[in-house]
């Protein structure tokens, strides 16, 4: 994977072109795709740092290639919709999506974006460099190796969620705000609403089943991560 290429998929070309043009003016290579086949074989192909995904194509929707991408990997999605329908924004969440778009964007709040996700996107820390897992109860978490375990079984977790986790670990028992998670996991180049956070807070209890750890819900507040009576700390 290069961490300079970026995938863009959209069947409008006039929108290629200008996305392309400003993603090389900030020093990104750019592919391209025009329908949803297209976008999944250049994707396997060249395994971009960041996929830039239209959710209206031919052949294959945006929908099903974010699925697709999903189950392959943990490559950044920005998704560009052309309605601002909550209910998108939220279903390309669920699906995985790290970020949205409504058309029309500004190209430069795209470059922006863009960047905020790259950043925020952990890299791999080879296993010659192991340094010291956390212990929750039956929960381990080894940041080093983007790593967590559950009574000894490995959870899969995508990068935001695990963004997310470690933001609760590191403030266990302590109410955390939306806005606040917000900035922490998100950054504050994030454009989003807080809606972003529940969404992922959802899908992270899912992924947490069985934890010592677990999420509490502060109504009007926000939330806050628990440890179970009578575990320990390591």
């Amino acid at each position: 994977m290069s961490d300079k290429t970026i995938l863009v998929v959209d069947d409008e070309p006039n929108i290629v072109d200008l996305v392309r043009l400003y993603l090389h003016n900030e020093g990104f290579s750019v592919e391209q795709a025009h329908d949803g086949k297209q976008a999944l074989e250049r994707y396997r192909a060249t395994r971009p740092a960041l996929v830039v995904l239209d959710l209206m194509l031919p052949e294959v929707d945006g929908w099903e290639v974010c699925k697709q991408i999903r189950r392959e990997g943990d490559t950044p999605i920005i998704m560009l919709t052309a309605r601002s329908d909550d209910i998108d924004k939220i279903v390309g969440l669920e699906l995985g999506a790290d970020d949205y778009l409504t058309k029309p964007f500004n190209p430069r709040e795209l470059v922006a974006r863009v960047r905020a996700v790259l950043r925020r996107t952990p890299a791999r820390v080879p296993d010659s460099h192991p340094e010291a897992a956390s212990h929750f109860g039956n929960t381990t978490i080894d940041e080093a190796r983007h790593e967590v375990t559950v009574a000894g079984k490995q959870v899969d977790l995508r990068a935001k969620e695990f963004d997310l986790l470690l933001a609760f670990v590191q403030h266990l028992g302590l109410a955390l705000e939306r806005d606040r998670l917000l900035n922490l996991v998100w950054g504050y180049e994030y454009f989003g609403d807080t809606r972003t956070v529940d969404v992922h807070v959802a899908h992270l209890r899912d992924r947490l089943a069985g934890s010592s750890l677990s999420i509490q819900t502060l109504r009007g507040v926000g939330y806050k991560m628990v440890l179970d009576e009578g575990e320990t700390l390591g």
